[in-house]
């Protein structure tokens, strides 16, 4: 059975720059405006010193406070049409000062698709090279957190108390763990 609204006319509340309010029966949501999309880049630093994972953290208006994160990035949010793949290299090196010699597909995704229609497309980064610190464009002030894999759990823990907000995309890290019996 499908909900009787999905019928229903799709109606514009109000558009800003980059999201649109729209309602349909008696369902709100909102989505990307101008077809705008996400890029997320899974990136595994394979070094000498083991694995670590990249992660980056900014403040996030909409939670109050800095938030734990995959490094990402809008897709086609200055040129339309842009590729996505190459939206996440840019986004990868501009967050995280790392350029991937390769980024693999791993598929779209939708992280809270009761309230949100906006997707994002994961990519694996493979082969990375340092080429700079990171942090962002215009000032963005995002920090960058490249953390053995082994202790993910427990800096997670250590940001959690610290009050920092996790993005969801970290369950994907996480997953395996958190079935394990206590």
């Amino acid at each position: 059975m499908s909900d009787p609204d999905h019928e229903s006319p799709e109606q514009v509340m109000w558009t800003g720059r980059f999201i649109t309010a729209k309602t349909r029966g008696k369902w709100e949501y909102v989505s990307r405006a101008r077809g705008i999309q996400a890029a997320v880049i899974l990136a595994i630093d394979e070094a000498a010193d083991g694995r670590h994972i990249l992660l980056v953290d900014q403040y996030r208006v909409p939670l109050g406070r800095r938030c734990i994160e995959l490094p990402a990035g809008l897709v086609g949010d200055e040129e339309e049409g842009e590729d996505a793949t190459l939206a996440a290299a840019r986004e990868l090196e501009e967050e995280t000062g790392y350029r991937p010699a390769r980024l693999e597909p791993l598929g779209q995704f939708w992280s809270s698709p009761g309230m949100v229609s906006e997707s994002f497309s994961l990519f694996r980064a493979h082969g990375l090279q340092k080429t700079g610190a990171g942090g962002g464009v215009d000032n963005e002030d995002i920090r960058v957190h490249r953390v053995k894999l082994d202790d993910l759990p427990y800096r997670i823990a250590a940001w959690r108390a610290k009050g920092y907000a996790m993005d969801v995309k970290l369950l994907l890290l996480l997953g395996a763990g958190m079935m394990a019996p206590a």
